[in-house]
């Protein structure tokens, strides 16, 4: 592990050295190239498949772009950004689930190599890969009656247990004294999650807003 991180005394947590960096950009190009080859199993022709890939690219850098436009930051990590949930949502929405999972995976990975948080490897697997692979699960529901909002809300909640159950296991101590762990990092964790759904789901039902957003699907799997 020494090869990847170093251990910052001062900040109590460990820093990524240049190998590291390495291996997670190693990992999400096989995590881009799982993309490309599920396209190919389930898409008619390379052209969809190279559309695919564009889309989920595309995704994932408008995301990546919009989670720095913070309408308001917490003091332990988190914070209300400008739709930058939706993005990857919207990826499970017009391709599906499996495809929402591997690119909300690769996304977690990529915010990670932007904001690398190490504190433990568990914490790490569950604030980044696994949290934002969550924003998938609205794949479940892209064919269902209001399954864009419906989705979305799934694929928030997905994230949000990821992070709450992370501060749970390691950030207990930040707790105000004399308040249950558990209590207050679901409070903690609903405090940026909450404010950004609300208003993404008001704009989700904005007539125009669902017109485009179903547009863009139907160009997104047409051949």
């Amino acid at each position: 592990m020494s090869f990847f991180l170093t251990y910052a005394a001062d900040s109590e947590e460990y820093v990524l050295k240049p190998a590291g960096y390495g291996l997670l950009i190693v990992l999400l190009a096989a995590l881009l190239f799982v993309i490309y080859k599920l396209g190919k199993a389930s898409l008619k022709t390379q052209q969809m498949q190279t559309k695919q890939l564009v889309y989920c690219s595309a995704a994932m850098a408008l995301a990546v772009v919009t989670s720095f436009i913070k309408v308001a930051s917490l003091p332990f990590g988190g914070s209300i950004t400008l739709f930058s949930m939706m993005f990857i949502c919207l990826i499970g929405y017009i391709y599906g689930a499996r495809t929402g999972l591997i690119t909300g995976l690769a996304y977690g990975i990529l915010q990670f190599i932007v904001e690398p948080y190490i504190y433990a490897p568990l914490q790490v697997l569950l604030d980044y890969p696994l949290a934002f692979a969550g924003l998938g699960l609205a794949g479940f529901f892209s064919s269902k009656k209001h399954g864009l909002i419906i989705g979305y809300l799934v694929g928030i909640f997905g994230r949000y247990i990821c992070h709450v159950l992370s501060g749970y296991i390691f950030f207990a101590a930040y707790a105000p004294e004399g308040m249950n762990p558990f209590f207050y990092t679901l409070g903690y964790n609903a405090t940026y999650i909450v404010p950004e759904a609300i208003a993404t789901v008001i704009v989700f039902s904005l007539p125009p807003v669902a017109k485009a957003i179903a547009q863009v699907k139907k160009q997104a799997i047409s051949s």
